[in-house]
């Protein structure tokens, strides 16, 4: 490849819009958002390019206001995942063969159609269905979105520049081809961004996949196809289905053709389909790559040399923006007993601030939880941790269902280190302390490494650089993304890479190249220009 066909647009991450108040991109934003929650969307499945509607649709409901009907969403039946699948392995020949730049360019105006005309819409459709507040819906289905596209393609570009060095009369190259066969995407309902990265960074690096977003993201998901398709995306190469998610999965797992899952969701899931791919192992043409982003229990250690405020202030936004069902909340933290007092009274204070209902006004910091199994999970544990005598509800506590699924921004105190909301993902507005003694921080960093089976992020507090130094070397399998100084929320692409370990997934690093690889089939190919006649070596005389 000539050297200048590398040089694409360099990447920078979108600024952040501020929504201050009557600001333009405020205005547009909620204009915006009261026509699509008054309008009547209808979406379908998209196969081969085409829109299949089935008849057979759920509602799409705000978590806010859950007896609002925004529209409604097709299903799929076996058929239609078999079509899917059939018509992504068409289109793969031709979307393999269609060069690296081609592709990049489809990504890259993707970006560039984001950041302007399609910004409002994807957000609005981020705060409707997903109840997302202004801020949280920008630097997810705006900002994240775009960084994931712009990058990926730097980052894709960076790895075919990686070439073997040649000998005197030889040329070594190597081709990054896509999987052979197709990808399947699962995504989450937490992240637009993510429900969009992960069918296109499979997509960028010249695979066809069969994508199925979760339920409730289903509003979004739809104008993240629209999205692809004024970029140029072609017809075929990334095949939306919903619908039952068992039916639907056993049928790709039991493809030949199945060459990779990318995957996020809950731990327990993707262990099932870590299960089920190796029980079909002899069906696949090729061993299949498996990438995951599963559950976390994330925690906040601080020591006593931190600042009470700076502690307070990352439990309040790691814990509570986006209700807790960022897959990086802060839902675990141990707090030293001597600044105990300090960290609770600027938590008090901060909490009691805090303003909850719909997204649509922008005052409010905290919004719904997804829905209604989720609502009650999350309640269920509440009221336990009340009846405790091991435990005590000191902030919030309280949750109604009947108009949306709001829960309040709740604090509980634990007597103990191992009571269950310190150990059991919640994925709610639920933060659990443990407060211990001073001298005893080592023992508790060894808690924080051994309570959970998670390690996806974690944060540490101090002023003391030799406790940070400790600190950071016992926790190192405690998180994939760890904090010193600052909450465990809010990675940014192209400066914080994202992903965790243990039952936390396969950190293969989402927003980085490392990710990207996994999507790609290396092939070495050698070429000698003058080629030996004669078998004999210089040793045999």
């Amino acid at each position: 490849m000539a050297r200048g066909f590398f040089n694409v647009p360099k990447a920078v991450n979108e600024p952040v819009k501020g929504y201050a108040p009557g600001s333009p991109e405020r205005e547009e934003l909620l204009a915006t958002y009261k026509k699509m929650f008054n309008s009547n969307i209808d979406v379908p499945m998209h196969i081969n390019g085409e829109e299949v509607r089935t008849g057979n649709t759920k509602n799409i409901t705000p978590p806010h206001d859950h007896k609002h009907i925004v529209g409604q969403y097709h299903t799929a039946d076996k058929t239609h995942v078999d079509t899917a699948i059939s018509t992504a392995l068409a289109a793969r020949e031709a979307w393999s063969n269609v060069s690296w730049m081609e592709r990049a360019s489809i990504f890259l105006k993707a970006a560039e159609l984001l950041a302007g005309p399609y910004r409002a819409k994807m957000n609005a459709a981020t705060m409707i269905a997903q109840s997302k507040n202004v801020n949280q819906a920008e630097i997810d289905a705006a900002c994240e979105m775009i960084d994931f596209f712009r990058f990926n393609v730097e980052y894709m570009t960076d790895i075919f520049k990686d070439q073997p060095a040649s000998a005197p009369g030889i040329w070594n190259r190597v081709e990054y081809r896509p999987l052979e066969g197709f990808v399947y995407a699962i995504t989450p309902f937490n992240f637009t961004s993510i429900a969009a990265n992960l069918p296109a960074a499979a997509a960028l690096m010249g695979n066809v996949v069969v994508w199925k977003p979760s339920d409730h993201q289903a509003y979004s998901a739809q104008v993240i196809v629209d999205l692809f398709k004024e970029a140029g995306l072609p017809d075929g190469v990334i095949n939306v289905v919903y619908g039952d998610p068992v039916m639907i999965t056993d049928t790709v797992l039991a493809s030949a053709d199945f060459s990779g899952l990318h995957f996020t969701g809950s731990t327990h899931v993707f262990k099932n389909l870590w299960q089920q791919i190796g029980t079909n192992i002899h069906t696949y043409k090729t061993y299949p790559r498996i990438v995951g982003e599963t559950g976390g229990k994330d925690f906040i250690w601080a020591h006593n040399s931190s600042n009470p405020l700076q502690v307070a202030t990352a439990i309040t936004r790691g814990a509570f923006e986006y209700q807790g069902q960022k897959c990086s909340a802060a839902s675990r933290s141990y707090i030293p007993a001597s600044i105990w007092k300090d960290v609770k009274k600027h938590l008090i204070a901060q909490t009691s601030e805090l303003k909850m209902g719909s997204p649509e006004d922008p005052s409010n910091f905290v919004n719904a939880v997804i829905h209604e199994g989720s609502f009650d999970k999350i309640a269920k544990y509440i009221d336990a941790a009340k009846a405790d005598e091991n435990a005590e509800v000191i902030i919030g506590g309280g949750y109604d269902k009947s108009v949306g699924y709001f829960i309040e921004p709740t604090v509980i105190l634990a007597k103990t280190p191992t009571f269950a909301t310190m150990t059991t993902e919640l994925f709610g507005p639920v933060m659990t302390i443990y407060v211990y003694e001073d001298a005893e921080w080592e023992a508790s960093l060894k808690l924080v490494d051994e309570s959970t089976e998670y390690a996806l992020t974690g944060a540490i507090f101090s002023t003391d650089r030799y406790i940070v130094e400790k600190a950071s070397k016992a926790l190192e399998n405690a998180a994939g993304n760890f904090y010193i100084n600052d909450k465990p929320t809010g990675a940014v692409v192209g400066q914080q890479p994202f992903g965790g370990a243990r039952a936390s997934g396969t950190n293969d690093k989402a927003g980085s190249a490392q990710n990207l690889l996994r999507w790609t089939s290396v092939r070495l190919i050698k070429e000698t220009f003058v080629t030996p006649q004669d078998y004999k070596y210089p040793f045999l005389g």
